[in-house]
């Protein structure tokens, strides 16, 4: 199969594409392709950050508390004086600390270089690039996440509430090569989970398509509805329409809390909908006709080589 950059150079010579543009649609294109053949690169989600997003832009300087809102559960997460809160491509950290923790059953998690860490976030090799990285971490280490529900059963309320930070301890090597090919045994790049993140991480772990969230990792906003949307689709028993306004409603769970107007945020929604379907192309999401509504319906959006559903 020719490259998508092949395809557009010999189909359309007139036209200038940048390499960045040629990069994008070859993800996109060994995305689907990956779909198709049942190989997707599994990864996993953890699922506070499945039901609800972290901050999608920089935070105001001084704001160390972000909150948002999943009908009956809470996210509340507070940065560190030092540090500040996590946002943007940090959403990447937890995803790849999950992923890690259930690949090697472990609440110590290791890894041999930085090239490693760049190449699973999808981001390009250099040390301003691993810099850049290495202050997310800085930020996720630094956060305490509040994670709470309340349910009714029978008239008696429930609560289950878990504060927690994501790790107690991690230990990064820094230097010039990336690919730190002779970094001996006792300096591998250590991370130890926290008890209380790793229990959520392996109680409640949510498959997710490691390659798309990948091609996602400069739409933060894209890649929160991408990983809720192939659990939420996955779980639904039939068709389901979620407001998109109100205490309930997307608008509390996705984003930054900036979208004051029903308008800019159905803007904002078919935009990052727009992303997830160039990925994931047979997605049953839409918007409902009125624009009060996105209409969901079950579907799955990773496959195992066998053919079956990948369960969450």
């Amino acid at each position: 199969m020719e490259h998508a950059g092949t395809i557009l150079r010999s189909t359309h010579p007139d036209l200038v594409v940048s390499k960045q543009r040629l990069r994008r649609a070859e993800v996109i294109e060994l995305v689907r392709e990956k779909r198709e053949t049942a190989n997707q690169t599994l990864g996993f989600a953890s699922r506070p950050f499945v039901l609800c997003g972290l901050p999608v832009k920089r935070p105001r300087p001084g704001v160390l508390l972000h909150e948002r809102r999943n009908g009956r559960f809470l996210l509340q997460v507070t940065g560190h004086p030092n540090y500040g809160l996590p946002w943007g491509q940090d959403r990447l950290v937890p995803l790849f600390l999950a992923t890690l923790a259930i690949r090697q059953q472990s609440d110590t998690i290791t890894f041999h270089s930085g090239a490693k860490m760049l190449e699973t976030f999808g981001m390009q090799q250099g040390g301003s690039q691993y810099r850049r990285l290495i202050e997310g971490f800085q930020r996720v280490f630094g956060a305490t996440i509040f994670f709470g529900t309340n349910t009714q059963l029978k008239s008696a309320p429930v609560f289950h509430q878990v504060r927690f930070n994501f790790m107690s301890e991690a230990r990064m090597w820094y230097g010039r090569d990336l690919d730190q090919p002779n970094l001996p045994s006792d300096c591998q790049n250590v991370i130890v989970l926290t008890p209380e993140f790793y229990q959520e991480v392996t109680s409640h772990p949510i498959p997710t398509d490691l390659q798309a969230a990948k091609a996602l990792s400069c739409a933060p906003a894209a890649l929160d509805l991408f990983t809720w949307l192939s659990y939420r689709c996955f779980i639904a028993k039939s068709e389901e329409r979620i407001p998109l306004f109100g205490d309930f409603g997307l608008v509390s769970q996705l984003g930054s809390g900036e979208y004051r107007r029903p308008r800019k945020f159905r803007e904002c929604l078919e935009n990052w909908l727009s992303l997830v379907k160039t990925l994931w192309p047979s997605c049953p999401a839409r918007i409902s006709e009125d624009g009060m509504r996105l209409i969901v319906a079950p579907a799955t959006a990773m496959v195992s080589p066998g053919g079956d559903d990948v369960c969450a």
